[in-house]
């Protein structure tokens, strides 16, 4: 990430390089991504893929209570990026 702490690794609430998004640490251990008003994007996930580090872009279904991945990612940068344009 750009911003002085990494997002998903650092666990620790921050801004990224997107002015007015947001990442917070969960216990479950996926970081949500909101905008600055509270707006809830979606969650960024941590899975290690044949010993490479991913990140996974999701979003909760209106319609139930399950997860949609948007797709897994190199970055953490372009996990959120998924949740911001998608």
């Amino acid at each position: 990430m750009s911003a002085a702490a990494s997002t998903v690794t650092g666990m620790t609430t921050t801004t990224t390089r997107r002015t007015g998004i947001r990442t917070v640490p969960l216990p479950s251990g996926l970081v949500r991504v909101t905008r600055a008003s509270g707006e809830v994007l979606g969650y960024v996930e941590q899975r290690v893929v044949r010993d490479q580090l991913r990140y996974i872009a999701k979003r909760m279904r209106p319609a139930d209570t399950a997860f949609l991945e948007l797709g897994m990612f190199w970055s953490d940068d372009d996990a959120i990026d998924a949740l911001v344009f998608s």
